[in-house]
């Protein structure tokens, strides 16, 4: 966690509370790292983590962002930012369709 921490403070994103979440929680068996991060203006933030060798596909991409309503109706809450941290080739409709979702896309390997 502390990777993804000193990660999202070089793109200047500081939060006041963030704290791990269990992916079996939200009914998925993914290999993904979840975390719910409070913003200084008390906003909920959405951070993913996910590493892995093959490609993401748009299949695989809208399967995360089901792991975002679930989170919100986890929380209760509306959470405004959706950040996915990764480490893996993504197809480039998949990113298209991350950031027309919302969804602000990181990749570790070139930080």
């Amino acid at each position: 966690m502390k990777s993804i921490v000193e990660n999202l403070q070089k793109k200047q994103m500081i939060f006041k509370s963030f704290k791990a979440l269990n992916p079996k929680e939200l009914g998925t068996r993914k290999k993904v790292e979840i975390y719910i991060g409070i913003d200084l203006k008390s906003f909920y933030t959405f951070v993913m983590s996910l590493e892995k060798k093959s490609r993401v596909l748009l299949k695989e991409a809208r399967e995360l962002g089901r792991l975002h309503e679930e989170a919100e109706r986890y929380l209760g809450s509306k959470i405004m930012k959706k950040i996915l941290l990764i480490d893996a080739p993504l197809c480039s409709k998949a990113k298209a369709w991350l950031e027309t979702e919302g969804w602000k896309v990181m990749n570790v390997a070139e930080s």
